[in-house]
């Protein structure tokens, strides 16, 4: 059985904010761009593997999402990160949290 994490982004920069996390050194990541009501698009990306430490991973996934926040300024921007170990929203997240969900893809 394949573990994988998968990473839900909502908002009008959800396509832009993906391509930006596939671009973190480390991640392996595919993904789904989905049209929903009123034009807003929703990104389901599936992290399959990490290469190097989880910690450093979460602290490079955290400042993606705070990069991210702070450029979109008015827009509406939701990520949440979901594995079999886990679910969080990314808003309040701790880089603790970020690993704990990450875990999954160590075993």
């Amino acid at each position: 059985m394949i573990t994988a994490v998968q990473v839900a982004i909502a908002g009008e920069a959800a396509e832009p904010a993906v391509s930006e996390l596939m671009a973190i050194p480390g991640l392996s990541v595919s993904y789904e761009a989905q049209t929903q009501k009123e034009g807003t698009i929703a990104v389901i990306a599936t992290i399959v593997g990490i290469a190097g430490g989880t910690v450093a991973l979460a602290e490079q996934i955290r400042k993606w999402y705070q990069e991210w926040k702070q450029s979109q300024s008015g827009q509406t921007f939701d990520v949440v990160i979901q594995s079999p170990t886990g679910r969080i929203v990314l808003e309040d997240a701790t880089i603790e949290e970020i690993c704990q969900v990450l875990k999954a893809l160590e075993q």
